[in-house]
């Protein structure tokens, strides 16, 4: 099968941004975000030797689920202005690269990634989303995988359908109803206020998906209630308090998969396309000369050995 790497720019620049130390050009740059997210690129590319390449981000225009919700990712700190400025080198690398960069005003890289993934996965490719957080697990089906640092940036697990279930219990189809339930607090989403994660994961394993469970709630006696691995009469009351909130949530969550985006496949084709000496330039300007190395096609060049006299 052809391969298909999908990157999360934004969720990979700020892991390595808060991952690594600060790390600068002998200009006084400050690169430490730059370089992480360079290593990682490479040595995806690399292992997973793919086809087609496409780097997604995010957009600092309000999306549909900001407007949806006012609170939406309202209590995230700032991006400190040392990352911000660290972006477009990013793009750089990626332009060097040829590796073509989408945004959508209105959307967030995921919902581009979430398009993108389930278009082309129809078509039989295998498809790799690279990138910093777990709320892509959504989107795994039989072609489709996320791959995530996990120490540092050292470390990589690759989820498929099998790692979901091993690691949470439940299907693929699930994630989002666990979301749902759970709510997510780096972005703000609440969720139902008092279920946690083993709480949601409980749920979900008894009752399958959200809208049958509280179909069910209603109609639970006493005893059932009692007799329930997942319920007590303090979640019933918790569960039924924030049964709109439930719902809204799950909307918030759920990853768009019709983002309107122009490019084909044909123009993921980064291998073709892809020529090791303007990306050598750019590292060399970083001081990325470890990264020179690693760079797929790189040849170590012989050393000039100096002319020698001919003494007989």
């Amino acid at each position: 099968m052809k391969k298909l790497i999908l990157i999360d720019s934004n969720a990979l620049i700020h892991r390595s941004f808060h991952a690594l130390p600060p790390l600068t050009t002998r200009s006084g740059e400050l690169v430490n975000a730059v370089y992480g997210f360079s290593s990682i690129l490479l040595r995806v590319i690399n292992e997973l030797k793919p086809d087609y390449i496409v780097a997604a981000f995010d957009l600092a225009a309000p999306t549909f689920r900001h407007i949806a919700y006012e609170e939406y990712k309202a209590k995230r700190p700032k991006t400190p202005d040392e990352l911000c400025k660290q972006i477009p080198r990013a793009k750089e690398i990626l332009k060097a690269l040829n590796i073509p960069v989408l945004e959508k005003e209105g959307f967030e890289a995921d919902d581009i990634i979430g398009t993108m993934a389930k278009r082309i996965g129809k078509d039989g490719v295998e498809v790799l989303i690279i990138t910093g957080d777990l709320d892509t697990l959504q989107l795994i089906d039989k072609n489709i995988r996320v791959y995530t640092p996990k120490r540092g940036l050292s470390d990589t697990v690759i989820y498929g359908e099998k790692e979901v279930e091993e690691r949470y219990g439940l299907k693929v189809s699930q994630m989002i109803d666990y979301k749902a339930l759970r709510g997510d607090p780096s972005d703000n989403i609440p969720g139902v206020k008092g279920i946690g994660e083993k709480g949601a994961c409980n749920l979900l394993k008894e009752f399958g998906t959200l809208e049958n469970l509280y179909q069910k709630l209603d109609k639970l006696t006493e005893k059932q209630i009692i007799d329930s691995p997942s319920l007590s009469k303090n979640v019933v009351e918790k569960l039924k308090t924030n049964k709109q909130m439930a719902f809204f949530s799950k909307k918030l969550v759920t990853i768009h998969l019709k983002v309107p985006l122009k490019i084909t496949l044909k123009e993921l084709d980064w291998q073709k396309k892809y020529d090791i000496d303007k990306i050598k330039v750019l590292f060399n300007e970083l001081n990325f000369q470890t990264l020179i190395k690693r760079l797929p096609g790189y040849v170590i060049e012989p050393e000039i050995q100096p002319e020698q006299k001919n003494l007989f």
